[in-house]
């Protein structure tokens, strides 16, 4: 039965083992009597003592072998190798950590060393003293193994009663994971740097379209082979109605992409949660996390981080995965850095379009204010000269004609003026044939501003369609969803109206047909819910930049109904040129 009493250790020698010391103290304490230092030491390491009695002589001797024990126990039980290298190389001392790794990691460590200490006795004939003695500081060096595995190294020097620097001692540890970590980040950030950096002569080439695919394709491209990323979306909060709108699927379900989320922090699944907080959400286990909603097929787990501009939430990146526990504080780290890139990217394109907008309407103001003086100018001094040529009808004729054009430069400043309002540059065109192949076309037209559908309502009449018009997102797609898979042969959507946007339109049309031609509309490229790039992964027929021209707008309606263009325009030319003038 252990005993409660404190226990003491006695080392015998000249005065302890000649004097009934252990005699008397066994009287209040468990005693343990020991004749040598090395039976005390294994003692003091196998037992707790709350004392020791001892000779002064043996006490020191004892107290240095404590002090050496403990030391080389911190020393083998540390993560980092620690070895002492002398001037020759050889290695005077090591532990265990050390011990374990390859020998090609050992000799590669003991070379440096051997570096370290010329670059120490180099700095010895100038470095200051302290106490007689030089002070250097340590050195950190890095190397790597044939296995690919990077290895950090500080060495620092051993100096002697002369300032000779005798030997190294060198601390070692494993750092591939850190380095590995630092170049996985350093790999997002230059790949961020890649998807923001859109050059200027290249993007002003592009459509808007073309310029979200080019983003589109970066990122699904950047979050396969760096991030290994196989299944996401990235959705983008719509301000107005905080809907998280998907502009990006990936591997994912139909099914999946049309769940309605909203930026809230409970009934709109993990993706809503982490819009309205801000916090990215790592999902371990999907069966038992009530927030998560339908993803991939069996998926197991899910990571979903905000997508930031500005400290301000603008959409969300989540990823799945088939298996439990796939991602980590790593991955969850990686992901919100590289979302950081996607929201100040589609921000940059967002920004030239606002850009290509405001310039465009300030260049025309500019133009109309800067023009028309000169204009009047031009008119008041031709029609003063037609009163200085009363009777030569031939110059009066041309002066009228002077007159004439500039009429027509003021009326065509003033549409570009007004600038996404003035829907179509030139509405004027010869007048189509009676029949042409358009006659019976049935097209439903949706657009919010009443003057486009009026003008668009007008040209499709003239060559023989039936239409149905609509002012808002809402009415477009009740009239689809009303009509049925033979309702119309080509629905014609702007993509920025009330209630619906143009992407829920097409989505509506290909529900009841997914072979039904759609083409959209948008102002000086604006696609507020990016319904471009969505639709265009999904089939849609053409898309029309206002302002456009009468031919464009019936060149596009050839190709969504897949006739041919160039032979209707010349069958159309041909008997328009037989019509009676």
């Amino acid at each position: 039965m252990p005993s409660d009493r404190p226990r003491i250790l006695v080392l015998t020698g000249k005065i302890a083992g000649n004097h009934p010391v252990a005699a008397s103290l066994s009287e209040f304490f468990e005693v343990d009597v020991f004749d040598s230092m090395n039976e005390a030491m294994a003692a003091l390491r196998d037992r707790t003592y709350h004392a020791v009695f001892a000779d002064a002589g043996d006490f020191l001797p004892l107290e240095r072998a404590l002090v050496g024990q403990q030391a080389s126990l911190v020393l083998n039980t540390i993560g980092e190798g620690v070895c002492v290298i002398d001037a020759s190389g050889a290695c005077r001392w090591s532990n265990n950590q050390m011990r374990r790794f390859v020998p090609q990691v050992f000799e590669k460590a003991k070379g440096i060393c051997r570096q370290a200490q010329s670059i120490f006795a180099a700095q010895t004939r100038t470095a200051p003293l302290r106490d007689g003695r030089p002070t250097l500081a340590s050195k950190k060096f890095t190397f790597q193994s044939d296995d690919d595995r990077y290895f950090e190294l500080v060495a620092s020097p051993v100096i002697d009663d002369e300032a000779q620097v005798r030997q190294v001692v060198a601390v070692v540890w494993d750092a591939t994971g850190g380095r590995r970590l630092q170049q996985k980040i350093d790999a997002i950030d230059q790949a961020g740097r890649e998807l923001t950096r859109l050059e200027r002569d290249l993007v002003t080439k592009l459509t808007p379209g073309q310029r979200l695919q080019l983003l589109r394709d970066k990122i699904i491209g950047y979050s396969k082979d760096l991030m290994h990323f196989d299944q996401f979306t990235i959705r983008l909060l719509d301000k107005r109605s905080n809907k998280l709108e998907v502009v990006i699927a990936e591997g994912l379900p139909a099914e999946t992409i049309e769940i309605d989320l909203y930026a809230q922090p409970e009934g709109n699944g993990i993706g809503g949660y982490v819009a309205a907080t801000g916090r990215s959400y790592i999902c371990h286990d999907t069966e038992k996390d009530p927030r998560y909603v339908i993803g991939i097929a069996h998926a197991k787990s899910s990571l979903t981080v905000p997508l930031m501009l500005h400290d301000e939430v603008v959409g969300i990146y989540n990823i799945e995965a088939d298996s439990i526990g796939s991602f980590n504080e790593d991955d969850r780290q990686f992901a919100e850095i590289f979302g950081r890139y996607v929201g100040l990217a589609l921000n940059i394109l967002d920004l030239l379009v606002v850009e290509r907008f405001t310039t465009t309407g300030r260049l025309a103001d500019s133009v109309v204010q800067d023009m028309a003086q000169p204009l009047n100018d031009i008119v008041t001094e031709a029609q003063s000269l037609m009163e200085e040529y009363i009777g030569d009808d031939t110059m009066r004729g041309r002066l009228h004609c002077i007159v004439d054009h500039v009429t027509s430069i003021r009326h065509t400043l003033t549409d570009v003026a007004a600038g996404p309002n003035a829907v179509l540059g030139n509405n004027e065109a010869s007048p189509p044939p009676p029949d042409t192949p358009l006659t019976g076309k049935r097209i439903l037209l949706a657009d919010d501003e009443q003057n486009i559908r009026c003008t668009i309502e007008a040209i499709l009449h003239k060559h023989g369609c039936q239409t149905s018009v609509c002012k808002d997102g809402y009415e477009a797609i009740n009239l689809i969803e009303q009509s049925g898979a033979d309702g119309f042969d080509l629905i014609i959507s702007d993509i920025k109206m009330p209630h619906r946007n143009g992407y829920e339109i097409f989505a509506a049309a290909q529900r009841i047909n997914e072979n039904l031609p759609v083409v959209l509309m948008t102002g000086f490229g604006y696609d507020p819910n990016h319904s471009i790039v969505r639709a265009n992964q999904a089939g849609l027929s053409s898309v029309l930049f206002k302002p456009f021209k009468v031919d464009q707008l019936i060149e596009q309606i050839y190709k969504a109904l897949g006739l041919n263009v160039a032979a209707s325009s010349t069958a159309e030319r041909s008997d328009a040129e037989r019509q009676p003038g």
